[in-house]
């Protein structure tokens, strides 16, 4: 499992730094400067939890590894709902498409998993493997 989650933030990780590149050269020209910042903290976000995604991928062997895959779940639950709705978003807002602020409630609930993912790493730390041979 930790290999999946590794692939996971490789491949989130890409897509944050072209999805910043495109962000930052591209979208400028197209979009209000409220929807350019929407973006970027969409972007940034994803950026930040590609670290934590890669941190549950390695400590993974060494601690408890129910939590740890709850972790990763959650902060996977949190690109898709966070920064997935704030993409979304942009988007809809960037073609003119009325009716569609609804998605806005769905960025907290993204919010809330990336919180909960940071949580279960702590609690796989204080509840790791009995194997692993030391104590936190």
């Amino acid at each position: 499992m930790h290999k999946g989650f590794l692939k996971v933030a490789l491949i989130v990780g890409a897509l944050a730094v072209m999805l910043g590149a495109f962000g930052a050269h591209a979208l400028k020209d197209l979009v209000s400067q409220r929807v350019t910042v929407t973006f970027e903290t969409a972007v940034r976000y994803q950026f930040y939890h590609v670290f934590a995604l890669l941190i549950v991928a390695v400590l993974y062997k060494e601690f408890n590894q129910k939590w740890l895959k709850r972790a990763g779940y959650f902060i996977i639950a949190g690109f898709l709902l966070f920064c997935g709705s704030l993409y979304m978003l942009c988007y809809v807002q960037a073609i003119a498409a009325p009716g569609f602020k609804s998605l806005g409630p769905i960025t907290p609930i993204g919010g809330l998993a990336f919180i909960v993912g940071w949580l279960c790493m702590l609690v796989a730390i204080f509840k790791q493997n009995k194997s692993a041979g030391f104590t936190v």
